[in-house]
Parts: C-alpha cells; structure tokens; sequence
C-alpha cells in the first residue's frame, strides 16, 4: 500500500510541479510548500514500503519519519490558512489522511515488525 501511494503521490505531485500550465490550473489554489513536502515525501513512502515488505526495523522509523513530517507540514498549512492564505479543501482532506495513514503505518508496523523480530525498534 505505501508503494503504491508513494508511486501515485509522485506521479500526481510531479506532474503539478513539473507539468504544463493546464496540470498547474487544474491543481487549483495548490500550496507550493506543501505540494513540495508531498512529492518529495513520496520517495520516502516508496523506500519506507519496500522496507516493511522486507520486515525491516529501519522502515518503522522512516514511517515516524514520514508521520512527524507531514503532521509539521500540516500545521504549516494550517498557519497558512488562518493567515488568509489560499488553499484547496482537498489538500486539508488529504493531508488529514496522509497524517493519520502514516501514524498508523508508523504503528501497526512497529507491532508487526517488533513481533517478526522478537522486540520493538
């Protein structure tokens, strides 16, 4: 799942950054620095699920990683938007689940990954 997400947040978030003018007005009210966090952080969740494929300790920290990262960016944005800043609904709805996603991958996999091994990362 976090391959798969990570592949599509690439894609979606390059396509915004480095597509034509119509990708750019179709993306709306988008947030550069988020959009920013977003594509880069996509990377993260491609390596972050090759490694909880392969029960890897390491991954359950990149998922933290990943999970106090975006939680900072979405209090960014939350500044940004109390200050009058434009912004689509949809990126408060996505980083929401991108937030919650991460901290239960952060979590679940910790449990599994620490049971797989014989203890906690």
């Amino acid at each position: 799942m976090a391959v798969l997400f990570g592949l599509m947040t690439i894609k979606e978030g390059g396509g915004v950054l480095f597509g034509d003018p119509a990708a750019q007005a179709a993306a709306g009210d988008y947030v550069p620095f988020v959009l920013w966090f977003n594509f880069l952080a996509g990377f993260g969740y491609v390596i972050a699920g090759a490694g909880f494929w392969l029960q890897q300790r390491w991954a359950v920290w990149l998922a933290i990683a990943i999970a106090a990262g975006t939680a900072l960016t979405f209090a960014g944005l939350a500044v940004h938007v109390l200050g009058g800043g434009d912004y689509e609904q949809r990126t408060v709805i996505a980083m929401s689940l991108r937030t919650v996603v991460w901290t239960a991958l952060a979590a679940i996999g910790g449990r599994l990954i620490g049971a797989a091994k014989g203890a906690r990362p």
